[in-house]
């Protein structure tokens, strides 16, 4: 049975800022830039009560909020307190797996202090970093990720929220459905009119119903109403991608996009050959004119050994979104991951198989 921490930071951005900006504590504040287009990159618990949130246009934030405070972003400064905050979490465990600048999911079941209660490393964790940036964090403490993750959450702001092995049916049973990794709006509708709503409601159907709709991911919905999640936590090393995206002026089609997709691409594997790595998997993200995102991603058996590699397998990932012609895009972007150390006789061609 593991031991699992999900670590959230409480509005990290906005947090980091008002540290240095007291007498903003109690009003309405996002980080993000002045551009026209620029979006809400985390905004304060004051903000939220207007209906403010991350990755909201500031047009649409201003409309909710007038008197909304715009503090740019300073993303050195964010990773240098999300470095101190990682120093905290070796001294417990060395498996880590970031998600973020501000959250990460830890395995605490052998941890590095001996201490048998997963709930007391939480606590230890969360005083630490409190002592060290005067920031707050919120906790779930899990047999699994999913559970944790969603733990984290419940008692938020500076909250922890422990489910023990016990309590598992008990605390999914009555759980909305948009709780679970994966279940956007699509999928969310798309469950609603099959009248499941809640996980216990997922209880209650076969496996080959789900599949039947959702397809493989009908098994993990299936798995996830059972309370069950097997994926371990991955190193940092396992969980490392680089990537780039870039905001247009103007919405684009996608087939305006063609130079900004070579730029990208050309970013990404400089970046790839500095670190001196090679990748087996890419993914890409579109944002539409609305905001709603589109991603893909596949990894492949061989590593991208050229860059005509990488544009193969984008032309590939694209292909296989069947992105309707009228879509306009505000930004798209490009990761690379499943990443190692290069080695002298990777040369084998990517499409080779």
């Amino acid at each position: 049975m593991r031991k699992i921490i999900h670590i959230d930071m409480d509005a990290f951005y906005a947090s980091v800022e008002l540290r240095e900006r007291p007498e903003l504590q109690h009003l309405p504040v996002v980080i993000a830039s002045h551009h026209p287009r620029a979006v809400v990159a985390a905004a304060s618990y004051p903000a939220r009560e207007y209906g403010l949130r991350s990755a909201m246009s500031m047009t649409q934030a201003r409309k909710l909020c007038p008197q909304v405070i715009v503090i740019e972003p300073n993303f050195s400064k964010y990773q240098h307190v999300s470095a101190q905050i990682h120093k905290i979490f070796q001294k417990y465990t060395s498996i880590i797996e970031p998600l973020s600048l501000d959250e990460a999911y830890l395995d605490v079941t052998e941890n590095l202090q001996q201490i048998p209660s997963a709930t007391e490393v939480a606590m230890y964790i969360r005083d630490e970093i409190f002592q060290l940036t005067r920031l707050t964090a919120s906790a779930g403490v899990a047999p699994n990720k999913f559970l944790a993750k969603i733990a984290s959450d419940w008692n938020k702001p500076n909250g922890i929220c422990v489910i023990k092995p016990n309590q598992v049916q008990q605390f999914i049973y009555d759980l909305p459905l948009k709780k679970i990794p994966g279940v956007g709006k699509v999928t969310q509708e798309k469950l609603k009119a099959l009248q499941l709503e809640t996980l216990g409601d997922l209880q209650q159907v076969e496996e080959k119903f789900l599949t039947h709709h959702f397809g493989k991911y009908g098994k993990q919905l299936f798995l996830y109403a059972q309370g069950i999640d097997e994926r371990p936590v991955q190193s940092e090393r396992q969980r490392q991608q680089i990537s780039k995206e870039t905001t247009f002026d103007e919405d684009l089609f996608l087939n305006q996009c063609d130079q900004f997709w070579t730029s990208l691409l050309s970013r990404v594997w400089q970046n790839l050959q500095n670190k001196e790595m090679i990748a087996r998997g890419i993914s890409v993200k579109l944002k539409l004119k609305n905001f709603q995102v589109l991603q893909h991603s596949k990894s492949f058996k061989q590593p991208f050994n050229h860059i005509e590699d990488l544009q193969l397998a984008l032309k590939l990932l694209l292909m296989e979104m069947n992105i309707p012609d009228e879509y306009q895009f505000r930004l798209i972007g490009v990761g690379v991951y499943q990443l190692s150390e290069k080695q002298q006789d990777t040369q084998l061609n990517l499409f080779g198989l």
